[in-house]
């Protein structure tokens, strides 16, 4: 994954008009506009009047896309190239590593620099996913003309590409949702930060398109959860820089943009449905909330704005409902490295990329958002594990599940390219497969019923249940794969170099294609079809008259061979010259044609001579319009097959999506030894011998061997505070009992000998702070700041945890503050949480005794401790191993001598401690006697 732009690294932000015409900011379009003001001066000085048509189409064309779209990079189709213009020129030619030149219009000379229609991929990687640009692409569109006549173009601006926008381009990772999320505000300003906000978001992509009510509150956490690569907001939260919610989007780092919405948001868009872009879609304003239809209204706009001609139908939105899912803060979803890890970026080192198995690019992107948001509903997990216990116990029929779905095409992202009016009969194909394959992998279920069902005596039921639910729900598409076959039997391979292309014999031609632009019109070879004949009447009477026509034209040319003696000629046609006579050996085979008056020489050189002749410009004329609606109805039988069934496709794709997720946990399962959990309503966590994934993996490589341990609450023991030395053990397994809590919800196994776990409905930690030097934080008030939000929205059934909180400040405001956080956790939250500390004195506040419980107001609170194991010849190991009771000693010392520290700083610190440890109180040692302590430790150095 790309890296996302810091709050200091972000560009200016665009504005959108809620009309299709947009706008940016004020800075932006005033510096725009001077600058195409200038260059209108230029080309159109004041003192000569401005043509009513100008001298330059194309220069006038670009000036106007400068002003409609001035937060854009302009990039304008000329031919087989994309080109940019003037101030922007400087710019695009820096970012691309491109030459930057010149030219002359109208006399004046003005900087440009393109590149050719093929590297627009790559150079589009480059501007909108490295350096979040906008790019508004100006294409060329063919005007009608006479067969034969030389093209004419049209140019407009088709597709604003933005972050969040992304279509079927090849640098879109198959492996993550690409999302733009809109927020939606409604009500008066002074709710602001105790209301609710809508949100919807959607990859345009895969055609996922969510909405949520949520809070100010929990808006960071969804936000961080959802992780868009853009962001929409309202416009007026452009000029309020202290809005909370435009805080947020800003200090996560998201790209935004600004969208202008009108006032009465509600009713515009139950006075338009369509703003859905479906006709099957629900009214919106009967049922989402009102926050959700504002956020819904933006969405679909900004959309409109920058799709264009390629704005998607899209399917009315799945409504996310926060009770039905584990709410995980934004703080936690970084700090247990569920999506990515904090060392290396990306995915690496984090739980998603430990416990992957999945084959498929779907099945990853599921995985990540059932990490990231696993479910609230016990019936919803148990579904799932159910499928993971059934594939879990047959590794034949799990295998061989996995084998097929490897070879596998993204099916989501191919319908969605459907649903957008794109794709071609490479996609038809693709598809066809993804049918066979889902074909196949429901041929081996039954197979393994039926075979199953005679070595048992009949079937278990209830171990079938899940799945026979799992396959009731898709559909069957022999017949559709049957005319896709049908359509394309007999498909040619393309010519892919186009040296090869020009070798070939030209014996008929074909139009350019549909979209008409310059760059893509290509005489190629005659029967090179993408539909077969058979396919329909309409194609089969065309290709009959094409056959016919294809005659006639070698008739004509053996004829013209034979009465003018010239082997060497052929009828051809071309862009330039158009249907013409060739000759390629003018002086041997030229003569006689030179002296018929029939023949108009067009073009020669020494060697070979081109001359127009009326027959046969009539007969080409025939043959291209034949051959353009042999196209026309090739076109118009992809859009049948591609209309077919479309949203039934998607179902399908979300199923395998599903099935490719629950066999990857299986296999984890079975590799690492994870066992099911058994999932309660009540607050019980009983974890025996739990390990944590990541850490176990990384240790495994390394030919070494994780130390599990048992965590147990109760209602007897709901909160346990663990002491113990430097690197024994307490945060990895702080961070294990939370992630086991993700992988029992999102419906996997858990790493663990056996494991009866309580739903939980908030998940909090405060561990690893650092500093935010951009918000002006320090370390520690980070730390308080995580500390007070975990404080005021942990409930009972949530799970917290909690490591060295008021270790950043003195050490009698840390302690006083440790003792505050967990009195509060304790007797207001009252939630499960496991809370670290190296404050020994806080063990005793909370009234530690003999049987490792605390007493009077705290007898619920629960001691554990690790250990060092040291030997007589003064070396030591940690044992990891948690056990009842507190660890008073830390072994500080231990591990910064394990870090490298000079002996001789070792020396000191050591005799410092065993000083400081010899005062009865050494929080109120006098200063003075500190002040000795330093003086004397230094004269011994």
């Amino acid at each position: 994954m790309p890296p996302r732009p810091t709050p200091l690294q972000q560009r200016s932000r665009r504005s959108v008009d809620a009309s299709p015409r947009t706008r940016s900011t004020r800075q932006q379009v005033v510096s725009s506009l001077a600058e195409t003001r200038s260059v209108l001066t230029a080309i159109f000085p004041p003192d000569e009047p401005s043509p009513r048509q100008p001298r330059n189409q194309l220069a006038t064309e670009i000036l106007e896309n400068l002003a409609k779209f001035p937060h854009c990079i302009l990039l304008t189709r000329v031919g087989q190239f994309y080109e940019s213009y003037f101030a922007q020129a400087d710019e695009v030619a820096r970012l691309l590593n491109i030459k930057l030149t010149s030219r002359v219009w109208d006399g004046h000379r003005i900087l440009m620099c393109g590149f050719p229609v093929i590297h627009l991929q790559k150079h589009l990687k480059t501007l909108v996913q490295q350096n979040t640009r906008f790019v508004a692409l100006c294409e060329e569109f063919m005007r009608p003309a006479p067969p034969g006549a030389k093209p004419t173009f049209d140019r407009r601006v088709a597709r604003v590409v933005t972050p969040g926008t992304l279509i079927d381009e090849p640098f879109l990772n198959p492996y993550e949702n690409n999302y733009l999320l809109s927020v939606g505000l409604v009500g008066p300003r002074e709710d602001e930060g105790r209301g609710t906000v809508g949100l919807a978001w959607i990859d345009v992509s895969t055609g996922e398109f969510f909405t949520k009510e949520s809070s100010y509150e929990s808006f960071r956490d969804d936000l961080v959860r959802i992780g868009p690569r853009e962001v929409v907001l309202a416009k007026d939260l452009e000029e309020d820089p202290s809005h909370a919610i435009r805080t947020a989007v800003l200090e996560e780092g998201c790209f935004t943009s600004y969208i202008t919405a009108p006032e009465n948001l509600t009713s515009s868009i139950e006075k338009n449905v369509g703003a859905l872009g479906s006709a099957e879609a629900l009214p919106v304003g009967l049922t989402l909330s009102s926050h959700e239809t504002a956020a819904v209204y933006l969405l679909t706009t900004y959309l409109r704005a920058s799709l264009m001609e390629s704005m998607p139908r899209l399917s009315s939105p799945n409504r996310e409902a926060s009770k039905g899912r584990m709410q995980i803060d934004s703080h936690t979803i970084k700090a247990l490295e569920i999506r990515e890890g904090m060392r290396e970026g990306g995915t690496t080192g984090s739980l998603l990329s430990v416990v992957k198995r999945t084959v498929t690019n779907g099945g990853t992107r599921l995985l990540a958002r059932w990490l990231c948001s696993p479910s609230g509903s016990i019936a919803e997990v148990n579904a799932r594990q159910s499928l993971v216990a059934f594939f879990h116990a047959r590794p034949h029929l799990r295998s061989d599940l996995v084998g097929a779905l490897r070879d596998l095409e993204d099916a989501t992202r191919i319908v969605q390219k459907f649903l957008l009016g794109r794709g071609d009969a490479s996609d038809l194909s693709a598809m066809s497969a993804c049918i066979s394959i889902w074909a196949a992998i429901r041929s081996r279920i039954e197979l393994e019923k039926v075979m199953e069902g005679k070595e048992r005596d009949g079937l278990v039921a209830e171990e079938w249940s899940s799945l026979d639910a799992l396959l009731s729900r898709m559909n069957d598409f022999s017949a559709l794969q049957s005319r896709i076959g049908m359509a394309l039997q007999g498909l040619r391979a393309q010519a892919d170099d186009a040296e090869e292309l020009d070798e070939m014999d030209t014996d008929s031609v074909i139009p350019p294609n549909q979209d008409g632009a310059e760059g893509d019109l290509k005489w190629q070879v005659g029967n090179n079809w993408t539909f077969n004949p058979e396919f329909s009447d309409e194609l089969g009477r065309l290709h009959s008259r094409f056959n016919q026509l294809a005659v006639r034209r070698l008739e004509l040319e053996q004829h013209l061979q034979r009465e003018f003696d010239a082997p060497s000629l052929t009828l051809r046609s071309s862009m330039i010259q158009g249907m013409h006579v060739h000759i390629a050996r003018a002086k041997r085979d030229g003569a006689k044609i030179r002296q018929a008056g029939a023949f108009v020489l067009v073009s020669e050189n020494n060697s070979t001579s081109s001359f127009f002749y009326p027959e046969w410009s009539q007969l080409g004329g025939q043959i291209l319009e034949t051959s353009s609606a042999i196209h026309a109805a090739e076109k118009q039988a992809f859009e049948t097959l591609r209309n077919e069934a479309k949203s039934l496709l998607r179902c399908n794709a979300c199923i395998v999506d599903e099935l490719d997720v629950t066999l990857s946990f299986a296999n984890l399962a079975a590799e690492m030894g994870f066992v099911r959990p058994t999932l309660t309503d009540d607050n019980t966590f009983h974890v025996v011998n739990g390990r944590h994934p990541t850490v176990e993996l990384g240790l495994l490589s390394n030919g070494r061997v994780f130390t599990p341990n048992t965590v147990s609450f109760t209602p007897d023991s709901r909160l346990h505070v663990i002491t113990g030395p430097n690197m024994a053990g307490k945060s990895t397994l702080l961070r294990q009992t939370a992630l086991i809590a993700v992988l029992a919800q999102t419906g996997s196994f858990v790493p663990a000998d056996h494991a009866v776990i309580g739903m939980v409905d908030r998940l909090f930690s405060r561990v690893g702070a650092k500093d935010d030097l951009f918000r002006d934080r320090s370390t520690f008030m980070v730390e308080m700041l995580e500390t007070a939000e975990i404080l005021q929205r942990a409930t009972p059934n949530s799970l917290v945890i909690m490591d060295e909180v008021g270790r950043g400040t003195t050490v009698k405001d840390g302690l006083a503050i440790a003792f505050a956080t967990v009195h509060h956790l304790y007797a207001k939250n009252r939630c499960r949480a496991m809370f670290a500390t190296h404050f020994h004195e806080l063990t005793d506040m909370l009234g530690y005794s003999a049987d490792h419980r605390g007493e009077g107001a705290f007898e619920h609170i629960g001691f554990f401790c690790t250990d060092v194991d040291e030997t007589e010849d003064g070396r030591f190991a940690y044992s990891h191993r948690l056990r009842s009771g507190v660890n008073r000693d830390s072994h500080g010392l231990k591990v910064a001598q394990l870090a490298g520290m000079p002996p001789s700083a070792v020396v000191i610190a050591k005799d410092a401690l065993a000083w400081l440890k010899g005062d009865a109180d050494s929080a109120s040692i006098h200063p003075g006697h500190l002040k000795s302590l330093g003086q004397s430790l230094a004269s011994r150095s």
